[in-house]
């Protein structure tokens, strides 16, 4: 079996770590594993393993004649089997089935926010289905919604997973640190993680606060940047970017929040687990289903009660700890790679 994961770029989102952990994880597991980012490299690119096959096509518009002839001849001359296409990549990955009918064509669904959406709304996706032999979804809600909207043969739901090796084995000395693992957008809600935090601050001087992710440099990104000069937090609270050493970051954090309004099943959430953090999490997509009893989480947009179970970990180190290690136990048993991937590989056949 030889198996090409298909993802329209490499940069530090969500979608794009489960494609490079499903690639690298392959390896040991499949004949040969293959990753072809269509239009932009990115910052995973250098966490890929060198077994990997690796194609760059730099796709410059939806119907790219010359990108779409280089995946064709790179998939011709691999011998790959399957094609596990990952969001909007799934318009590249049809067209390739209608010319090479004989591969198996997987489409992986991250998007948590679509289950609020309806058929017509994808119009293009709902046509491009009838050639999806499989749809792999990260909740039970977007297997629903799929089941209902679109017309792929089969839509099983398969949990986010995290590779073996991101355990963390050799805790360091943590300090009062609150991690943010999100791109600078809308639904990620950072305004209402600063809010809580803003408050803490006043009682918890010593806390620091560090958001890991992509600044676009937006109208978004500005509110945000503008709330901690106001605020006069712009020694505790750093906006670090994009990140390669996001292990080391987490590792050396105490507390893993996610304030966001709309998730999947987010594989920020995983390396919390990974990296041993007491996690705090808003009640949207998988969120609360993956904490379970290990960690806290909230209604969206409730400060009130972010600032509360942020001061619980805060306040209590015993609570902290005991949170942390049973919730990395947890990611451990339930969501790494040994536990999820067999079931991920049975939907290639």
């Amino acid at each position: 079996m030889r198996v090409l994961q298909l993802i329209d770029s490499l940069n530090a989102g969500g979608a794009e770590r489960v494609a490079v952990t499903i690639a690298n994880a392959l390896t040991s597991h499949i004949e040969k594993s293959y990753l072809c980012t269509t239009r932009k490299e990115g910052a995973l690119k250098s966490t890929l393993h060198p077994e990997v096959g690796y194609l760059f096509l730099e796709r410059k518009k939806t119907l790219d004649v010359k990108a779409f002839t280089t995946l064709k001849k790179y998939v011709l001359t691999h011998k790959i089997t399957t094609i596990h296409a990952h969001g909007t990549s799934y318009f590249l990955a049809a067209w390739l089935k209608l010319r090479i009918p004989s591969l198996t064509l997987v489409w992986h669904e991250h998007y948590g926010h679509r289950i609020y959406s309806g058929q017509k709304d994808f119009k293009m996706l709902y046509f491009c289905s009838y050639l999806f032999s499989t749809i792999i979804t990260v909740t039970i809600e977007l297997q629903e919604w799929c089941q209902k909207n679109l017309k792929a043969k089969q839509v099983v739901y398969v949990p986010n997973f995290i590779a073996s090796e991101s355990f963390t084995r050799d805790i360091p000395v943590k300090s009062n640190t609150i991690v943010c693992l999100a791109n600078l957008r809308a639904p990620k809600n950072h305004l209402h993680l600063l809010k809580a935090f803003s408050e803490l601050h006043k009682r918890y001087p010593t806390w620091k606060l560090q958001c890991i992710g992509a600044d676009y440099n937006d109208a978004y990104s500005e509110k945000i940047k503008q709330f901690v000069a106001h605020h006069h937090l712009g020694h505790v609270v750093k906006l670090l970017g994009v990140r390669t050493d996001v292990p080391q970051l987490l590792a050396n954090a105490k507390i893993g929040v996610l304030s966001s309004i709309s998730e999947g099943l987010p594989m920020a959430l995983l390396e919390y687990g990974a990296a041993q953090l007491a996690v705090v999490v808003t009640d949207v997509g998988y969120c609360k289903e993956v904490v379970s009893d290990f960690g806290k989480v909230v209604d969206v947009n409730e400060i009130a009660s972010m600032v509360t179970v942020l001061e619980d970990y805060m306040s209590n180190a015993a609570a902290l700890q005991r949170d942390a290690v049973s919730f990395q136990k947890h990611i451990k048993t339930t969501y790494s790679e040994t536990a999820v991937l067999p079931q991920l590989v049975s939907n290639y056949i």
